[in-house]
């Protein structure tokens, strides 16, 4: 008769997305999984596999959670610069407020991890595809209302936005980066025109 798992998974993949979120791949070890999830190496390689897929499944759980909040943002009926103003402005708010500079785990996972892991580089890639996507239809959206000027080029944009966002979340990882972020913010506002 097999035992039952003394720990939840759910918990404990959140535990360790926090984990590596805050330290990184290559500084997060077994050892400090073991010690921080406080369940035995054995356990964590029969449920979530070794380091790597470990960092892989806590990577989606990241993006199950981030990604849908933004979609749902930018796909509200009525105006829709107000929505992709108030993304560029929190995005902004968020950074400078991050005392303690984790940035974005999409993007520290790009940094560290997506030009030698290409199952990494798969999650970054399909979560910046969704984002530039989701903009590139809601500035079709605005460009179609009148929001944004009739030569105005909705792809382009979204990824001039996408470049922003990430941008601001590798700032986010410094100290004091908050009015390189307001006049960067200010310079995305005012190509939403």
């Amino acid at each position: 008769m097999a035992r039952a798992k003394e720990f939840d998974p759910d918990t404990v993949l959140q535990q360790a997305l926090e984990l590596f979120w805050r330290r990184g791949y290559e500084a997060t070890s077994m050892a400090d999984l073991v010690e921080h999830l406080g369940i035995a190496k054995a356990s964590i390689y029969a449920t979530f596999g070794n380091k790597q897929e470990f960092y892989a499944k806590a990577l989606r759980r990241y993006l199950d959670t981030a990604d849908p909040r933004i979609m749902a943002e930018l796909s509200q009926p009525g105006p829709v610069l107000p929505a992709v103003k108030s993304l560029v402005e929190r995005y902004v708010t968020e950074a400078a407020e991050d005392d303690q500079q984790l940035g974005c785990m999409v993007v520290n996972s790009a940094v560290e991890l997506a030009a030698r892991d290409p199952g990494v580089a798969r999650l970054v890639e399909a979560s910046w595809a969704h984002l530039e996507t989701a903009l590139t239809s809601a500035l079709m959206r605005a460009k179609a209302q009148g929001e944004l000027s009739a030569d105005a080029d909705p792809q382009a944009l979204a990824r001039f936005l996408l470049v922003f966002f990430q941008g601001v979340r590798v700032l986010e990882r410094t100290l004091d980066a908050g009015i390189r972020l307001r006049d960067a913010a200010a310079v995305a506002l005012s190509a939403l025109r």
